[in-house]
């Protein structure tokens, strides 16, 4: 008798224990059900972005990333003597690329427009521009000190709007180009101190400028105007700006990369840098969508 309450004391314990499994299990399904309704259109997804991250939020964010990831980036390049800017941006893009298809698996990818919306061409040339802007921007951070970098970061800015106004007839504003004016005067007055460049690396920083501005541009209109958010275009590029960047190796790094001490100290602080280069990417998407 004693032997028969046990026993059926045990079934009902396990039958609440499968009950409750059963519950969360149900829940976790709904969670994935909700988030995959909410992200089953490019234009839910786009509203869903939005909502959750503003313009302040945005704008504040992709400052923070930006200021951590110059001073790690230049850490990497001088202090940890990682003399390859390509490959670090390179790294930086397979990691973004391996922490996006982690998202992919978890089915937390924001839905992408349909391929008949948006051309091939304008892709292709998103990743491209991407390569160039990214890797020129790390090459010029080898060579030049952290203030000859804001001083050509700074030109990005009215190349932005020049272009813009070439391509697409769009004006600005006199409030916000008096903004920008006073915005960039002050960013020139705090780095005027630190203007330290070499010739090669002042060329690179020329030439970066462009490829940044048409960089930005694309990625705002893709975003403004195709539906397409920070994440889906995060995860559709990489690819292309992959392929770019390897054939950039042999012609602006130097030799030696198997020579470099790979210790565990130096990966952190490479992977690091790298996980930066996520956020910078997706936060300035977010700022411009």
């Amino acid at each position: 008798m004693f032997s028969f309450f046990i026993r059926k004391g045990v079934r009902k314990i396990l039958k609440r224990k499968d009950s409750d499994a059963g519950q969360k299990g149900r829940a976790l399904e709904d969670l994935r059900a909700s988030l995959f309704n909410q992200f089953r259109s490019s234009e839910d997804a786009k509203r869903q972005q939005q909502r959750i991250c503003g313009p302040a939020i945005a704008l504040s964010f992709n400052f923070l990333v930006a200021v951590g990831i110059i001073f790690m980036n230049k850490m990497v390049l001088q202090t940890v003597q990682f003399k390859f800017p390509i490959l670090l941006t390179l790294i930086h893009y397979v990691v973004s690329w391996f922490l996006m298809a982690i998202l992919k698996a978890f089915s937390f990818l924001p839905a992408a427009p349909s391929s008949k919306s948006t051309r091939l061409s304008t892709l292709f040339t998103l990743g491209f521009v991407m390569s160039l802007s990214t890797g020129f921007a790390n090459v010029s951070l080898k060579y030049n000190s952290i203030g000859f970098y804001q001083m050509a970061k700074i030109a990005v800015t009215p190349s932005i709007v020049l272009a813009e106004f070439v391509l697409y007839r769009k004006k600005v504003s006199f409030a916000k180009a008096l903004a920008l004016t006073v915005v960039s005067i002050g960013v020139a007055v705090a780095t005027v101190t630190d203007l330290q460049f070499h010739v090669f690396g002042a060329c690179v920083a020329l030439a970066w400028i462009v490829p940044s501005a048409v960089n930005k541009i694309l990625w705002s209109r893709l975003q403004q105007q195709e539906n397409w958010t920070a994440l889906s275009l995060m995860w559709k590029t990489p690819p292309i700006t992959l392929i770019f960047l390897a054939a950039m190796l042999p012609c602006l790094d130097p030799p030696g990369v198997l020579s470099f001490d790979w210790n565990f100290s130096n990966s952190m602080v490479i992977f690091a840098s790298a996980i930066l280069g996520f956020l910078l990417q997706w936060s300035g998407a977010l700022a411009l969508g």
